[in-house]
């Protein structure tokens, strides 16, 4: 690459000098003053300037937000569990969209046209509050009774208890909770109560606010 380099310094000056020779053929300039015979061109570049073959294969680095244990970051997360965070996609059991809701689950909602929904992710974020509300309100009691306990050998937290409901309901997470473990509803795909109550652990869902009749409106 080096040798490229000179060879393109040295051409662009050679037709120069031949111009200069064509167009003053008396004059008296001598060309051995433009000479590089004896000059040592051997050099390197430096490695800021120098392009390499390498340098194709480096990769920019690419900036990932760090979500944590923020809302947002138990948003995204359960989110991704449920559809890998697909707004548009609909699994085997009829569940629809980012968070997989259910047809009777969107009714509580107000929302009565599953394709409209389907096909709104405004809508299905609002879905979402709604229902994580909803579900807040229900388990108030059981979020203040059994926070901070072990149970099945899974701390309980209120981002554990919300994402549990989110799968199973409230009321099946009200009998996890009160059976102390023994009572851990499965879903169709073997889901429980326990693994979203241990994987959704420690989460900040301080900004949902208990609202028993929580509706999803655009």
């Amino acid at each position: 690459m080096i040798k490229n380099s000179v060879k393109n310094v040295l051409l662009p000056f050679s037709i120069c000098l031949l111009i200069a020779l064509a167009l003053y053929p008396d004059s008296t300039l001598n060309s051995d003053l433009y000479s590089t015979e004896g000059l040592d061109l051997d050099y390197n570049m430096s490695a800021e300037l120098a392009m390499t073959e390498d340098t194709q294969d480096i990769k920019p680095n690419i900036f990932t937000p760090h979500l944590g244990k923020s809302f947002e970051g138990f948003k995204e997360a359960l989110a991704f569990k449920e559809s890998r965070g697909d707004y548009f996609t609909v699994n085997t059991l009829g569940y629809l969209g980012k968070y997989q809701f259910g047809s009777e689950t969107l009714k509580l909602l107000g929302i009565y046209n599953p394709n409209q929904f389907l096909y709104n992710p405004e809508l299905q974020e609002k879905a979402f509050m709604a229902n994580a509300s909803r579900n807040k309100w229900v388990l108030r009691k059981d979020i203040k009774r059994f926070d901070g306990k072990l149970i099945g050998g899974v701390k309980v937290t209120e981002s554990g208890i919300l994402a549990a409901a989110h799968l199973a309901g409230p009321g099946s997470v009200k009998k996890f909770l009160r059976s102390y473990g023994s009572d851990n509803f499965a879903d169709a795909y073997g889901t429980t109560v326990k693994y979203y109550m241990k994987r959704f652990s420690g989460y900040d869902t301080s900004v949902i606010a208990p609202n028993k009749k929580a509706k999803a409106r655009l």
